[in-house]
Parts: structure tokens; C-alpha cells; sequence
């Protein structure tokens, strides 16, 4: 069971996320409402998944960078309402791996961590057979 951390200004949508996530399979290992608590919890908890909420990103830059380089591994999704192509690609930038919309419908966000999740895998696949070929 992969785990996830959720960071969110919004106790209830820190609530409905944990639920949409614990239904669909997933170990809801924290929630916190800042960067800097969220850090603490993937300290402690080193989860394969992250949820956070655009706003906590554009107020801590500095801080979501820094969980990127120390959690290479972990999925990072940002969470919110509106997505611009401005801010899709400020967050790739920084190394987000996925969307989720708010409002929340449980089988899209289940879809989207699963669609993410595939593609990483596969990711590692491809480069794990280029580096197998280049011996």
C-alpha cells in the first residue's frame, strides 16, 4: 500500500482528499497545513505520494523545491482548482509529476495517481533496459 502525505490550508479539503485516498486503496500516513509541517511528516513517514495544494507551493518556493530534491522518489501532486498553462509549467519546472482538480471527484484523482504511478514505472522500465543495452 503506497502512503501519502496531504498538504493543504483547508482542513476540509485535507478531509475529503484523506478519504478519497483511504477508499481507494491508499495509507494516508499525515496531513499538515503548511510546507514546513508537511516536511516534518515525510521525515518521518517517507511517502511514496504527496498531495499539495498549489497555494502552499507559491507561498514556500524555496520549500516544495526542497521536498522534490529530498524525496526524488515520491510523486508529487499539486492540488487545485484552476491550473493555467503558466502554472502547469512552473510546476513541472519544479518537478511535479501530477494535477489534481478541485472539486474532488474520487475516480478522476484515483485515475490520475494511477495514470502517474504507470508512467513513472514505465519510465524506470525504458531506462533501466537503456542502461541493460549499454553494458
Amino acid at each position: 500500500m503506497l502512503k501519502a502525505v496531504i498538504i493543504d490550508s483547508s482542513a476540509v479539503a485535507r478531509g475529503l482528499l484523506n478519504t478519497v485516498l483511504e477508499n481507494g486503496g491508499y495509507e494516508v500516513a499525515g496531513q499538515a497545513h503548511t510546507c514546513a509541517a508537511g516536511t516534518a511528516l515525510l521525515i518521518k513517514f517517507n511517502p511514496q505520494l504527496v498531495c499539495i495544494n498549489r497555494e502552499q507551493i507559491e507561498q514556500d518556493v524555496a520549500g516544495a523545491e526542497a521536498m522534490r530534491k529530498q524525496w526524488p522518489k515520491a510523486l508529487i501532486f499539486m492540488v487545485s482548482s484552476e491550473f493555467d498553462a503558466g502554472t502547469v509549467q512552473r510546476a513541472h519546472a519544479m518537478g511535479i509529476n501530477g494535477f489534481i482538480v478541485k472539486p474532488f471527484n474520487a475516480d478522476t484523482v484515483l485515475k490520475t495517481i494511477r495514470n502517474t504511478v504507470i508512467a513513472m514505472v514505465k519510465r524506470q522500465q525504458k531506462a533501466q533496459a537503456e542502461q541493460g543495452g549499454e553494458k
